[in-house]
């Protein structure tokens, strides 16, 4: 006869809700079916995605709890990141030449999406509860600085460098610029985690900070590690599959391609949309801050890298140049995170601006 301990133990493997031990792996499942087929397959594709979105924030808050922030933070930014990464040096190796700007397309929107979509939503959800909302300014300040440098490096100066013509680094330049794209970011997670760590933490005394809850067993943030990485891989390649019938329907719309890396995107991004959104509403918008600069710097950094390596060695060109268009919108974004992250307190006023300039973005995005 089973004990209800044993139940227990069925129902909650390693302390963890069932569902969000069984969405993960229905999630990895679901990738070997390859690219839906019909609206059914997709829709169940997309619900499955869902699950596997909301399965990572959960086992992303238990990592947070466990490991403190603001590791808690970096782990799920840095296992999102490196995953994207793969996928886009995997398409990059499917497609060759033809992917030659899908690092640029990449970048730019994982920064529209982080600074201002996440940002803004985090900012107007928190404020609207909380009226105003503080945080350490020195970790934002330095975070910022560190995303204009590589933001500036990697998209706009290619423009007006003249060893290669239009919106290319030649081979040397690429090398240095995915150097220093690299020891900006490992500076960044060393002040993080290490030597400025005091600067990324603030203590709220009416946040929702897990202070009043368990401490975490580590074999309970051992297999919540594991299956954020599961959840991720799932969130990731569904979200490759799903892309086809994105495209299709952003085909069938007459809106321009552009829109469907927008969506990817966004689909890639949404594990830590939405732990940095629970963060916010539980007054903890240093956790959200640090999820989206975090994620911001870990795109660039460990992207550019990764995609120089690959394009080195396949002999192929990367477009990393801006857009006129694209470059003014990038610098008024970094200006306008400069202005509203500037005196260590958050009110609705600053979120609505930053969701004003991505949907200007995605605006003119779709009638350019």
């Amino acid at each position: 006869m089973i004990s209800p301990a044993s139940d227990l133990r069925l129902l909650r493997p390693f302390g963890l809700t069932l569902w969000a031990v069984i969405a993960p792996a229905l999630a990895v499942l679901a990738i070997g079916l390859g690219k839906p087929a019909g609206a059914v397959s997709a829709l169940v594709v997309g619900l499955l995605l869902g699950a596997a979105i909301m399965a990572a924030v959960y086992h992303a808050e238990i990592l947070a709890h466990y490991l403190g922030e603001p590791f808690g933070t970096l782990v799920l930014a840095v296992a999102v990141t490196v995953i994207e990464v793969s996928l886009i040096v995997s398409i990059m190796l499917g497609e060759g030449a033809q992917a030659q700007a899908l690092a640029r397309d990449t970048l730019i929107a994982a920064i529209m999406i982080t600074i201002n979509a996440i940002v803004g939503i985090c900012l107007l959800a928190g404020g609207r509860i909380h009226h105003e909302q503080s945080y350490t300014q020195s970790g934002v300040s330095a975070g910022l600085a560190m995303l204009a440098t590589l933001s500036v490096l990697t998209l706009i100066l290619p423009n007006f460098t003249t060893s290669a013509p239009g919106a290319f680094y030649e081979t040397k330049q690429l090398v240095f610029v995915a150097v220093v794209s690299l020891l900006i970011y490992a500076t960044f997670v060393m002040a993080q985690t290490i030597r400025h760590r005091d600067h990324f933490l603030h203590q709220i005394a009416d946040a929702n900070d897990h202070a009043h809850e368990d401490a975490v067993a580590p074999p309970k943030a051992l297999a919540a590690g594991g299956l954020l990485l599961v959840a991720l891989i799932g969130v990731v390649f569904l979200a490759k599959n799903l892309s086809p019938m994105i495209e299709g329907a952003v085909a069938s719309a007459g809106l321009p391609r552009a829109l469907v890396g927008i969506i990817i995107a966004a689909l890639v991004l949404a594990p830590e949309g939405f732990a940095a959104l629970r963060a916010a509403r539980a007054n903890r918008v240093q956790t959200s801050l640090n999820l989206a600069i975090g994620s911001a710097l870990a795109t660039i950094g460990l992207t550019i890298p990764s995609v120089a390596i690959v394009a080195l060695v396949l002999g192929l060109e990367l477009e990393l140049g801006l857009s006129m268009k694209s470059t003014v919108l990038l610098a008024l974004t970094l200006l306008v995170a400069t202005l509203t992250l500037s005196r260590g307190r958050t009110t609705i006023v600053q979120g609505v601006i930053h969701l004003v300039i991505f949907a200007t973005y995605l605006f003119t995005t779709i009638v350019p």
